[in-house]
């Protein structure tokens, strides 16, 4: 008891009840004088105050203020007192320095100037909705964060500067990275009022690797205190399709919130990767999964063989493959696509020279992320191979995405395709012709030739096209090996183009280029030459096979029972006998059941 006379007013909220008296109330409180008022019953002692915001806490805070009791206001409690004051009413018309008053000056003097003491009242401002909105708290702490994140920046960038040209030598001067105290106490927010955070900062010019490392942040934190605090529910129930949904909405928030999507973005792959594999675990939007899938593509050149390997949602299916190929497909499609999309005027004005150099330069941008790509590709290759339940077609669709110039060497892919061909033995032989066609023959090496020209699981064309060009290796390798680019590197080196034997890196790019061209004419008039001598084979094995269908026993047999047959016949024409009907009749008809017979045979 406040007092030792006795209350006549109880006040219920919640499930708590107050026993108080009239007139400290009523001098403070603008709401309870009004109920009084209004009241039919002028000797009313009950009033239920059920909707009053932070419930029985906040309204004894705001009882004892009511009766002169010290209050201490602080970070946990400004914002319920806040809220509770203008619930009552509690304002400077029905006494001087009122609670509302009180708590101004607080969120004015302790609050606003400090991020983190900000954030920290805002999150408090969450079980206090919708007081806290209608009183304009939570967009006033929102802005006073993207204001003072600002400053923040602004206090760094001029630290570096001094830093940079100091007046006085300053030893070990490190300025501290605003996100490295601040951004982290950004994740206690719930994922509305951190997007709200969040597009304010932006509209307030904050750095796109601040913002990067606030969202990391707040993403790892928020997904693994979902997965920490559900880790026991049963596949398939209420809490699993809870947890699904939570996850949905932050990973869509998240991505609506990432910077620009560029080749340079400041996003870690690796963080894209996991956020692509919760999307799809998840079952986001389409068009969510769709932008990050794009983000991935812009980037894939920063890829490794982990961010790729993206498990397939399989609801359950156990004949379901183990990974998510079409995904991969999509995004290694983004990437290829990309130098066409940025392709200005001034590329299509370059003459055809330079870009057959500019093209096929290892050391050019485009061709070593290219290469990047393309062993990373084949990496993802030998990795599904071993999933029996991938469908050939896919694995082919995969197989054939790069292009010609996208490798170097194919004895990876080689590699990978003999893995699936084991794998999946039962495959039809269209299928594994085609896919045997994705692997050029010419950039594969010695050992790789090797095992080739031995492996039962290739279809009999590409045995013989690894041997033929085997044979081309030698032939230019006994002739100083200047056709060595069409027939894959030496010990994964890039080949060195060049007519003369000299390095390719001494001539002109038109003259590099000419040489290419003209062996790719010799290397034409060889495969012509090989055609004409495939046809002088083909031509002396029909002659061979119909020389040993003469030469077999039962020929021979046969010829002389022809022999036999004709002098008869001669003989019956000499005596005027008729062929037809007696006895004479009846041995031609056994002679020429034996002709058939043998001839038969």
């Amino acid at each position: 008891p406040i007092s030792d006379v006795s209350s006549d007013l109880k006040i219920e909220v919640g499930t708590s009840s107050f026993a108080l008296h009239k007139f400290p109330l009523v001098s403070r409180s603008g709401r309870i004088r009004k109920l009084l008022i209004d009241a039919k019953d002028t000797k009313i002692s009950r009033i239920n105050l059920s909707s009053a915001p932070g419930g029985p806490e906040a309204f004894e805070l705001a009882a004892k203020f009511c009766y002169g009791i010290n209050v201490e206001i602080t970070l946990s409690n400004v914002a319920m007192l806040r809220c509770i004051s203008h619930y009552l009413e509690m304002a400077e018309e029905f006494a001087e320095n009122n609670l509302e008053a009180r708590t101004e000056a607080y969120l004015k003097d302790m609050v606003v100037p400090n991020i983190s003491s900000t954030i920290a009242v805002l999150h408090r401002c969450e079980s206090l909705l919708p007081i806290s909105e209608e009183i304009n708290l939570v967009n006033r702490l929102i802005n006073a964060i993207a204001n003072n994140a600002c400053k923040e920046q602004l206090t760094s960038g001029l630290l570096k500067l001094d830093h940079n040209f100091p007046s006085k030598a300053i030893p070990n001067m490190e300025p501290e990275t605003p996100s490295d105290w601040w951004g982290k106490s950004l994740a206690v927010l719930n994922i509305d009022f951190f997007q709200r955070v969040l597009l304010a900062i932006k509209s307030k010019g904050l750095r796109q690797d601040m913002i990067c490392k606030i969202l990391i942040n707040y993403t790892h934190n928020s997904l693994q205190s979902l997965i920490v605090r559900d880790h026991h529910f049963v596949k398939g129930s209420l809490l699993e399709l809870e947890l699904q949904k939570e996850q949905r909405v932050i990973v869509e928030a998240i991505v609506s919130l990432l910077p620009t999507q560029s080749r340079k973005s400041p996003v870690p792959m690796a963080f894209l990767s996991s956020l692509l594999k919760t999307a799809i675990s998840s079952s986001v939007s389409t068009s969510c999964r769709s932008d990050l899938e794009r983000r991935t593509g812009l980037q894939l050149d920063q890829a490794i063989l982990e961010d790729i390997l993206i498990p397939a949602n399989s609801h359950g299916n156990n004949h379901t493959a183990m990974y998510d190929t079409e995904s991969i497909l999509r995004i290694f499609s983004i990437f290829l696509n990309l130098d066409d999309d940025d392709d200005d005027e001034d590329n299509r004005l370059r003459d055809e020279s330079e870009m057959a150099y500019d093209f096929d330069s290892p050391g050019s941008p485009k061709q070593s992320s290219i290469l990047k790509v393309s062993k990373l590709l084949d990496s993802y290759l030998a990795e599904v191979a071993l999933d029996t339940n991938l469908s050939p077609s896919k694995f082919i669709a995969l197989a054939e995405l790069l292009p010609d110039h996208a490798r170097i060497v194919s004895d990876a892919l080689y590699r990978s395709v003999d893995i699936f061909l084991k794998v999946h033995p039962n495959i039809k032989d269209s299928e594994r012709y085609r896919l045997c066609k994705t692997i050029d023959c010419q950039k594969l090496s010695q050992e790789a030739c090797s095992h080739a020209a031995q492996n039962e699981r290739l279809p009999v064309q590409m045995a013989v096209q690894v041997l033929y060009f085997e044979q081309i290796r030698l032939r230019n390798a006994m002739n100083g090996g200047h056709n060595q680019l069409f027939f894959g590197a030496i010990n994964g080196q890039f080949p060195q183009r060049s007519s003369s034997g000299a390095a390719s890196g001494a001539i002109s790019p038109r003259d590099n280029y000419a040489s290419v061209r003209r062996e790719n004419r010799e290397l034409k008039l060889e495969v012509a030459r090989m055609r004409m001598r495939l046809t002088d084979l083909e031509k002396d094995h029909v002659s061979m096979k119909q020389e040993l269908v003469r030469s077999h026993p039962a020929n021979k047999l046969f010829k002389s029972f022809t022999k036999k047959l004709s002098k008869l016949n001669s003989l019956f024409r000499i005596n005027n006998l008729k062929p037809i009907g007696g006895k004479a009749n009846s041995e031609s008809r056994f002679l020429f059941q034996r002709r058939r017979h043998y001839s038969v045979s």
